[in-house]
């Protein structure tokens, strides 16, 4: 895998390639080089070797000099806001007090029929390969991805808008993600609990993902279902999880209010 440090638009896994985007390029934060060293930790399980390039000389010094000492750097506490990605118009970066993973309906029915989030190679039940060969695996995912719960930051749109890429089968445009867009339904977790699954990891690249799956019953925090969802859904879900469902009607103009006012209602729930 190779590493590319730089000022990026956000930071990504694209084709074998991580594009670490950095918040105040050519500077690089404490924070930013805990998240370097957990993806080269995690490619090491899979025995995949890690090569880093920055065009900046001090940066690249300093990160392998880090890389030397790294629990140290391991150790380093998260932000309560990370601004490598400012794309969110409202807290111009991801808050990292919750973590959600966003699907789409049909999943969600299948999610509240077994009680768990399942990782795509439990859900499927299908050979990795073909997962690999999909054309929906644009970025080249080698199969180990295929193994884990994703989630991303509480407040980050971009679970709904691969929701509705998936239903589009095309990326989506502007109106696709205002005029006519369709939130999902998310699964909120409390990311000071979730990081002490049995099976959390950090990659560097997402806030924490899960091997195999979630028991919804023993960690899920609150389940934000849209409006529109309710009379379909109301029917799959098990009563022990009725508590922590919010339902939200959608009279956003577009992704980011959405996502700004679900986020909104998930930090309210805790005061």
């Amino acid at each position: 895998m190779l590493i590319k440090i730089g000022d990026f638009e956000f930071t990504s896994v694209w084709d074998g390639v991580f594009y670490k985007k950095l918040s105040n390029y050519p500077n690089i934060s404490d924070w930013e080089i805990r998240t370097i060293i957990e993806f080269i930790e995690y490619e090491k399980r899979y025995d995949r070797e890690c090569v880093i390039e920055c065009e900046d000389s001090n940066v690249l010094k300093l990160v392998n000099e880090s890389i030397k000492h790294k629990e140290t750097y391991l150790n380093i506490p998260r932000p309560k806001l990370i601004t490598e990605c400012t794309a969110c118009p409202y807290r111009k970066g991801c808050v990292t007090d919750y973590v959600c993973h966003t699907t789409s309906l049909d999943n969600a029915i299948k999610i509240f029929e077994c009680g768990k989030l399942l990782s795509a190679l439990n859900a499927r039940k299908v050979p990795v390969e073909e997962l690999m060969n999909e054309k929906r695996n644009a970025a080249n995912d080698p199969a180990d991805y295929f193994e884990y719960v994703m989630l991303s930051w509480g407040n980050c749109q971009a679970g709904d808008r691969l929701v509705m890429e998936r239903a589009l089968e095309r990326f989506p445009n502007e109106e696709d993600l205002s005029v006519y867009f369709n939130p999902g339904v998310r699964f909120y977790f409390k990311y000071e609990q979730l990081i002490n699954h049995p099976n959390a990891v950090c990659d560097g690249m997402l806030p924490v993902k899960i091997k195999d799956e979630i028991n919804l019953i023993d960690w899920v925090y609150k389940i934000v279902i849209p409006m529109k969802l309710r009379d379909t859904l109301e029917l799959y879900i098990p009563s022990e999880l009725k508590e922590k469902i919010i339902y939200i009607e959608n009279d956003c103009k577009d992704i980011w209010d959405w996502s700004e006012k679900v986020y909104k209602i998930i930090e309210s729930q805790s005061t």
